[in-house]
């Protein structure tokens, strides 16, 4: 297009981002339409991002809890040197234990009917969305596919970029070895959907398809992340053409009649809206309780260490 515009062949272009290596043959008039080129994804789910079962108590609660449980088992520990020992023999070992069943209310005479505050919590934080990704660069860093549309535009401006973010995006896209994410509309809106994957493209078009194929509680967590930082695009004219002074005046009475903006309210879709977030079924997967099941895992690991241990010392 701008080849068109030295040679003579054309007078004025579409659209197109104003760089200082197309000074030397057009003129950028002025913008009469917007063009959003963004990353666009659903926020992860709170539990892929942060240990939920230890978010109900701050930092401070689970440190008086821990000392809690010491200072009782010690306290338990010495009373149990004064008292009969048929229930107790008197280690920390076994204070400790007592200490931790209490906690846990194994062993209560009553058996709890109503449901704890923690665990409330807890079902409430599973289907909660998270706000951990609100930069280009925690995006790049993140575990989310990134994906662009098949378009020309995304292949020269992913490529075209030298900052080591958008380095790290573009070789996530578009892999030296592997399959290059680049994905036609509907198929990218549809792995859009299913959530854990990024799409780069014109926002307008995804939210038109978004519109049309997402259900009402998928659309409150959506999330835009800017890739090229660029202002709207000009209309580019020939320098020496001799219609750039009346070009520069029309498009200046169309943006200031009113036409420009009644165009983009009829033409452009704006980002779905999220009045509010009704409820919906959120099944639990393995990796939302995976803390729980780490934390099994180590638990019994450290049984057996100190099993094998006692084993050992008993025969010595």
């Amino acid at each position: 297009m701008i080849n068109d515009l030295n040679t003579g062949r054309a007078d004025l272009g579409t659209n197109c981002v104003a760089v200082s290596e197309r000074l030397s043959v057009a003129v950028f008039t002025d913008s009469i339409a917007k063009f959003k080129v963004k990353f666009i994804f659903r926020q992860p789910p709170l539990a892929y991002i942060s240990n939920i079962f230890t978010l109900p108590f701050s930092i401070n609660v689970w440190i008086a809890i821990i000392f809690s449980i010491i200072i009782s088992s010690i306290t338990i520990c010495i009373a149990t040197k004064f008292e009969d020992q048929s229930q107790l023999d008197g280690s920390l070992g076994d204070a400790m234990l007592l200490s931790i069943s209490a906690l846990s209310q194994q062993g209560c005479s009553k058996e709890p009917k109503n449901l704890s505050a923690y665990s409330a919590n807890i079902v409430v934080l599973l289907q909660a969305p998270s706000r951990a990704i609100k930069t280009l660069e925690q995006l790049a860093h993140s575990q989310m596919t990134l994906a662009a549309l098949d378009v020309d535009y995304n292949h020269f401006v992913l490529k075209n970029q030298k900052d080591p973010v958008r380095s790290l995006i573009h070789k996530k896209v578009e892999p030296l070895k592997g399959k290059a994410q680049f994905y036609k509309l509907d198929e990218g809106v549809e792995l859009l959907r299913q959530g854990h994957f990024a799409l780069h493209a014109v926002v307008e078009a995804v939210y038109y398809r978004i519109e049309e194929t997402f259900l009402e509680t998928e659309k409150c967590d959506l999330m835009e992340v800017d890739f090229m930082n660029a202002p709207d695009p000009f209309v580019p004219v020939y320098k020496h053409s001799p219609y750039l002074e009346l070009l520069r005046v029309a498009f200046k009475r169309i943006h200031e009649s009113g036409i420009q903006m009644a165009q983009h309210k009829r033409i452009l879709v704006p980002k779905p809206s999220c009045a509010h977030r009704p409820a919906a079924f959120s099944s639990v997967g393995l990796l939302n309780l995976r803390p729980v099941l780490l934390f099994m895992i180590y638990g019994i690991g450290v049984a057996v260490f100190i099993l094998l241990a006692e084993i050992l010392i008993h025969k010595m």
